[in-house]
């Protein structure tokens, strides 16, 4: 999956709001027909997704788009498969998954509707669409910290996790914590995600900051994902896409610092030291081979790659 830094919801009965979300320069953008779509809409929020979808990539933009629908459970995500499988779309953000057996449900279901309705979507239509639709797993069940492992292996299309942090999502009555700034509280939970994406591959996702006025709290909040080793976070406002993607982005410092340490490596290499001293710190193979993983995500994130 592509790195993205930011993943923008967007209520998809308010097809209007697209604009402003591609306007914010998310990296991401997910039409939700779920949780921000009352009952009484959802059947219109449904019938808008193709057309927002077609005129996102018609504008020539290249961001993701996803669809979030209704949970399993529902009896509707068949129905908003049915309509959101089009030309365009990048992926899914299947909720309510719960262990190994739920990812693959939504896998059979994707691949029915890409089957049934291949006219375009699938490989190419958006950015990270490598190998059909991908799918993001948040992490909302205690179900799914327990199996966090199994989920993130269960198929190729899981492509991102998202380690869980927020104070009034289904999580936080799932397990009944009291949310802090600080985030203590979900650290044990998103940790085990976070390796869970680790060992699989997956492009790891921090949960949402839910404080909408607060950007320097989202600023320390997103940098401590990004200290744990998260690559991205879930937005809820267009206004902390920016904060977010700066956040997530290589500094052009960090970028010269590796660059460097990996020539200091390599040159040390071919007069037969296999460790040397560069700019005070000792460096050997794992450090070259360390900034060398992290420059190959730095150019996938500035494009470069």
């Amino acid at each position: 999956m592509h790195p993205y830094r930011s993943v923008l919801f967007v209520p998809a009965h308010k097809p209007e709001w697209v604009t402003k979300a591609i306007a914010s320069g998310a990296d991401a953008v997910v039409l939700d027909l779920e949780d921000s779509v009352p009952a009484d809409r959802k059947a219109e929020a449904r019938g808008l997704v193709a057309g927002t979808i077609g005129r996102v990539r018609e504008a020539g933009h290249e961001a993701g788009l996803f669809v979030r629908p209704n949970a399993l459970d529902t009896g509707l995500a068949g129905a908003d498969l049915e309509a959101a499988v089009c030309p365009g779309l990048t992926g899914l953000f299947v909720p309510k998954v719960r262990d190994r057996d739920d990812v693959l449900r939504w896998e059979t279901l994707v691949d029915w509707f890409e089957l049934r309705n291949r006219s375009g979507s699938g490989p190419g239509t958006g950015a990270g669409a490598d190998s059909g639709l991908e799918l993001i797993v948040p992490v909302e069940t205690v179900e799914a910290i327990q199996n966090c492992r199994e989920i993130a292996g269960a198929s190729p299309r899981v492509g991102a996790m998202i380690g869980p942090t927020a104070e009034h999502a289904d999580i936080a009555r799932a397990v009944g914590y009291r949310w802090s700034r600080e985030g203590t509280e979900t650290l044990y939970l998103r940790s085990r995600v976070l390796l869970a994406c680790r060992e699989h591959g997956l492009h790891a996702l921090t949960g949402l900051w839910e404080e909408l006025s607060d950007l320097d709290g989202l600023k320390a909040f997103a940098d401590y994902g990004l200290q744990l080793g998260f690559r991205g976070q879930i937005a809820i406002h267009p206004s902390h896409v920016a904060t977010i993607n700066e956040v997530f982005s290589p500094t052009a410092d960090e970028i010269e610092f590796r660059e460097g340490l990996v020539a200091a490596f390599e040159e040390a290499a071919t007069r037969g030291d296999g460790a040397v001293r560069y700019r005070g710190i000792h460096i050997d193979k794992a450090h070259a081979d360390t900034a060398r993983e992290w420059l190959a995500h730095a150019r996938r994130v500035t494009g470069r790659a």
